[in-house]
């Protein structure tokens, strides 16, 4: 039976925000007002996409979302839940905000980046480092530039201009040889995947991904109309073997090969060549999920798959999500030559879902050269930024956690000693206002240890690292 707030859940077209985002914000607010208690069922996702007369990826977006912020669980086909191990949130009153906080709670933190950013918040690059006025010169030239033509439906393939400059950088930068056709755009991770699935697949085929993984990955499988199949990941990266014992007929494997998310391993070069040989005898394929591989602050980035692929069998998939601002929703996917055709077609049928006026202006920070300062700049000041959570959780928390040493990435797994739980402290740490994510939510079928995942990207300071991790050392102090 739907809950009764979803009975009444109204969207309104004429409002700024993505329908996505209502219903993401209206299911959010509604777990914290306590109209959806802890443990409650929620519609499948065709059920509430027929109920709002939506389609079923809007849908998907916003589960998605409240899922990998820990407020949903996916329970496979026994549906989705409001997480149970989701602790009692502060009443919110109309208009969002809420009646248990002081004032000086919510006043502005001047060490505390402005915005929608919280503490230890996951996936998002430094913002504050990145080019504004540049960026904004840029796409100010586009906008005063453009002609009766640009008005018009954009290729949905995406520009040819960033295809060509993405192409040409993947070259340069990642090994990767293609043509500008074989480099299609689209808007973010989740369309990229079903993209995919649409493309090559059918109803009910198994496709491999890590355990543990991004928790998007799962349900947005689910909802495409395949059978993810959860195969082990441990320090090589995903267990091959493993998954050719469980699901030796998979027709796709999902994998984040150069920086494993959440573990941060690598796939090792045994392990890379036995992938390969599974899809080449197979007739399988492989989705290669590149998402920060730019930001590897010791040595140079590690080759990607994709570089190894003489059989054709590799997908190559980037953002620019990582690497500029997620704002931009901008995705790319690299096919292999024999399958642009089967992406071309299918791309004029769904369009790449991305403003042509910021595809020219990526394309022009390409081209002239403002991608690749900015990817250096950022580097060292990813290795600082993590050298202060490092220090600050060592000093504060040493007794409690050690952080895993990592080559490169935006984000920080620190493994828990034995007897402390991650879910519940993960939990109390979000009713607090900081985004730690707890590993074991990363985790499906096979065990992965207790951990904490800590973004560091977006901390400016090293004081304000420190007063983040103290708000965390009072959570580990009252375990005593």
């Amino acid at each position: 039976m739907m809950p009764s707030f979803l009975t009444s859940l109204r969207l309104d077209n004429r409002l700024a925000e993505p329908l996505y985002r209502q219903i993401y914000l209206r299911i959010k607010d509604a777990i914290a007002q306590g109209s959806l208690a802890a443990g409650s069922r929620l519609p499948s996702v065709r059920g509430l996409a027929s109920d709002l007369g939506v389609a079923r990826a809007t849908v998907e977006s916003a589960y998605a979302q409240l899922i990998a912020e820990g407020f949903l669980q996916s329970r496979g086909q026994a549906g989705t839940y409001v997480s149970p191990q989701l602790p009692q949130l502060p009443h919110v009153q109309p208009g969002g905000v809420s009646a248990a906080l002081p004032l000086a709670a919510m006043a502005p933190d001047p060490l505390q980046p402005q915005g929608m950013l919280q503490p230890f918040q996951l996936g998002v690059p430094a913002l504050d480092a990145f080019p504004r006025a540049l960026w904004q010169r840029i796409v100010a030239r586009q906008l005063r530039g453009s002609t009766v033509a640009s008005l018009a439906l954009p290729p949905a393939g995406g520009l040819p201009e960033l295809r060509e400059a993405i192409a040409h950088y993947l070259h340069l930068s990642r090994g990767i040889s293609c043509r500008p056709e074989q480099v299609f755009l689209c808007a973010g991770y989740p369309a990229l995947l079903d993209w995919v699935v649409e493309t090559l697949l059918h109803a009910g085929d198994a496709v491999w991904i890590e355990d543990p993984g991004y928790p998007v990955t799962r349900p947005l499988l689910r909802a495409a109309g395949v059978r993810p199949i959860a195969v082990p990941v441990d320090e090589q990266g995903m267990d091959v073997a493993a998954g050719r014992l469980t699901a030796p007929e998979a027709r796709l494997a999902v994998v984040t090969p150069t920086h494993q998310s959440p573990l941060g391993v690598t796939l090792s070069l045994a392990r890379r060549m036995a992938l390969l040989d599974w899809a080449q005898q197979r007739r399988a394929w492989i989705l290669e999920d590149d998402y920060d591989s730019e930001f590897r602050y010791h040595g140079r980035p590690l080759p990607p798959l994709k570089s190894l692929d003489v059989q054709g069998r590799v997908l190559y998939a980037g953002t620019f999500s990582k690497t500029l601002f997620p704002a931009l929703r901008m995705a790319y996917l690299v096919a292999p030559a024999g399958l642009t055709e089967a992406f071309a077609r299918s791309s004029r049928l769904r369009g790449c879902g991305c403003p042509p006026l910021l595809q020219a202006g990526v394309a022009d920070f390409i081209r002239q050269g403002h991608f690749y300062r900015h990817l250096k700049r950022m580097r060292p000041l990813y290795r600082q930024r993590r050298e202060w959570l490092t220090q600050a959780l060592e000093r504060q928390l040493g007794a409690w956690l050690t952080a895993v040493p990592q080559q490169g990435g935006i984000q920080l797994l620190a493994r828990l000693r034995d007897g402390v739980a991650d879910a519940p402290l993960a939990a109390q740490a979000w009713q607090q206002g900081l985004a730690a994510q707890a590993l074991s939510d990363w985790r499906i079928d096979h065990p992965a240890g207790q951990g904490l995942l800590l973004g560091f990207a977006n901390f400016t300071r090293q004081e304000e690292t420190e007063r983040a991790v103290q708000g965390l050392s009072q959570l580990f102090k009252r375990l005593n």
